[in-house]
């Protein structure tokens, strides 16, 4: 059994996405629903998965929370609401779902790298802890000082760092995205996915030797324990297809073992995302 902590559905139809204005992404410029997931992932043994969101929208968030209620493979949701709202708490209430795992925005498209240090955001941040839900750290290295500060001041909060903190694999660079990934690593109150290695690779030319020493940073990190596979799909259907994709994160972890494997494909994200057990057939 596999659970793919990270994938994203969307209705061009219903929603504008800016991103996908981005050269290069046209394949992405249609709808993605369950039932497109559902036919590249479940031949894989994928038997749940965490849908994240694609907008800044509480509206969004309500959609996605909708696709969780009638869709079982579906486990949980990473939503969005504004942390520096002052009811933020009240907000987190009315979005209230068995399904609703956590929380994202964005902070590597705020002009502030600092962000996620505003008192503000962390009294956000204290309300999505305080609600059981995890806060997901979309950033990058720019932000990556600023996260560490966070969750260190924050240890009641449990965070995810999303894509590894988005290295620069494509110019071949680890420092100094490789001390900070070591600082946050060292955080009990925080794991990472990963996943989007083979988008963050150069598209035409990559190879899983070009993600190794990535990965293998991430493992010494943070330990099979606390580190989740994620797909990125669709996003990551411009590179790869899923089953590629898949087969690059077993390779990957392949110097694990069979325990160790399970807690990256499997058993993190359930713990960490507090997903249903798994049912037994």
């Amino acid at each position: 059994m596999v659970v793919d902590a990270h994938f994203h559905l969307w209705d061009v139809w219903r929603h504008d996405y800016p991103y996908l204005n981005d050269p290069g992404a046209d394949p992405l410029r249609h709808v993605f629903g369950p039932a497109e997931f559902a036919a590249v992932s479940t031949p894989h043994e994928v038997g749940a998965a965490v849908l994240v969101q694609a907008l800044t929208s509480e509206q969004e968030t309500r959609e996605l929370l909708a696709r969780a209620a009638s869709t079982p493979l579906i486990a949980g949701v990473i939503g969005w609401t504004d942390l520096t709202a002052p009811d933020v708490a009240e907000r987190l209430i009315m979005l209230d779902s068995t399904a609703l795992s956590g929380i994202r925005h964005p902070a590597y498209s705020e002009p502030d790298p600092r962000w996620l240090l505003r008192d503000d955001v962390l009294r956000g941040l204290r309300a999505v802890g305080a609600a059981g839900l995890t806060y997901d750290l979309l950033i990058g290295e720019r932000e990556m000082p600023a996260a560490i500060e966070a969750a260190a001041r924050l240890p009641e909060v449990r965070f995810v760092v999303d894509h590894l903190a988005l290295p620069r694999i494509a110019e071949g660079t680890i420092d100094p995205w490789a001390a900070h990934l070591s600082s946050l690593g060292a955080l009990p109150n925080v794991t990472a996915k990963l996943s989007s290695l083979i988008s963050l690779a150069n598209w035409s030319s990559w190879t899983t030797a070009d993600l190794i020493p990535y990965a293998q940073h991430a493992i010494e990190a943070f330990g099979p324990d606390r580190l989740m596979f994620g797909s990125d799909w669709p996003i990551s259907a411009l590179v790869a297809p899923y089953e590629q994709v898949l087969q690059t994160t077993e390779a990957l972890l392949s110097g694990l073992d069979p325990t160790e494997r399970t807690a990256v494909m499997d058993t993190t994200a359930r713990r960490v995302y507090r997903l249903p057990a798994r049912q037994v057939t």
